[in-house]
């Protein structure tokens, strides 16, 4: 029977990048490096104390009491574990990779909610990404950007954009049409539409989206220390090559301690809770 090469042609396509384009990979490395490199300077610059206060009272405000004590006994234990440092890599890696999922998912999301054609074409392309497996991402990341915290970055974009593309659609997509035809009947523009009504109603649904995405960014911090991207997936990726299971269930529950605590926070927000960062922070909060 006859073999369809689809790997050559691919890897074909691959180098041809990879030599053609190595100027505008190169920029986009030294980008996403000064990106990752800020992060990291600032929140291991600050003292770990200071950053457990800063993550305990945002958690307080914004999901409540139990969500504020949580966080302070899950980070404290992060600390007591030698792994504060890590985390802050990951954290870092993270925040990197959402911010740019969040600027290329959010107008992809827009998109698709205003044009069928536009949500037919982009719907296939958000499959493939969903259900390629993670280790695939790698290997073209590696390609182009070699090894470190950036492919790793890279990778983490492709596998955990598609959610808040989706939900951002969904959520567009879920206003009431009477709502809308009010809107039009009132005067208001398609510009004046989107951001005055269907995106603040959408909002909720934006924010479940923006949710998955950090969780799936962080289900990727293993996965990328295989290309030497650092963070609590060194500790672990050390814990399963070297055999040390102690090592490797550290590394572990830092991981779930973190998205335990962002994954709190996000959801609140996700409920209705969209007070903007100066009265989460300053004012009465919610308390459980």
């Amino acid at each position: 029977m006859y073999r369809l090469p689809i790997g050559d042609y691919v890897e074909r396509a691959i180098d041809w990048l990879t030599v053609n384009l190595a100027p505008f990979f190169n920029g986009i490395k030294e980008g996403l490096s000064g990106i990752i490199g800020g992060f990291e300077f600032v929140f291991n610059g600050i003292p770990f104390y200071i950053m457990i206060a800063l993550f305990a009272l945002l958690a307080w405000r914004v999901a409540g009491r139990g969500t504020g004590i949580f966080t302070i006994v899950g980070l404290l234990l992060i600390v007591s574990m030698n792994l504060w440092t890590q985390t802050m890599e990951t954290l870092a890696l993270v925040v990197t990779s959402t911010f740019i999922a969040l600027l290329l998912g959010l107008p992809l999301g827009i998109w698709m909610s205003r044009s069928d054609k536009a949500n037919n074409a982009i719907r296939p392309v958000l499959d493939f990404m969903q259900t390629m497996p993670a280790f695939v991402y790698l290997i073209p990341a590696v390609y182009f950007f070699d090894l470190g915290e950036v492919p790793g970055a890279v990778a983490t974009v492709i596998f955990a954009m598609p959610p808040v593309v989706r939900l951002t659609s969904l959520g567009i997509r879920q206003v009431p049409l009477d709502v809308v035809e009010a809107s039009r009947a009132f005067g208001s523009t398609s510009g004046q539409l989107l951001w005055k009504v269907q995106i603040p109603m959408a909002m909720p649904t934006i924010l479940a989206g923006l949710n998955q995405t950090i969780l799936l960014s962080l289900s990727m911090v293993v996965i990328s220390a295989m290309i030497g991207a650092g963070g609590l997936g060194n500790v672990v990726l050390q814990g399963i090559t070297q055999m040390k299971m102690g090592q490797g269930f550290e590394g572990g529950l830092a991981v779930v301690i973190l998205a335990m605590v962002i994954d709190r926070i996000t959801q609140s927000l996700g409920k209705g809770n969209r007070k903007s960062l100066f009265s989460i922070l300053f004012k009465k909060g919610r308390t459980e």
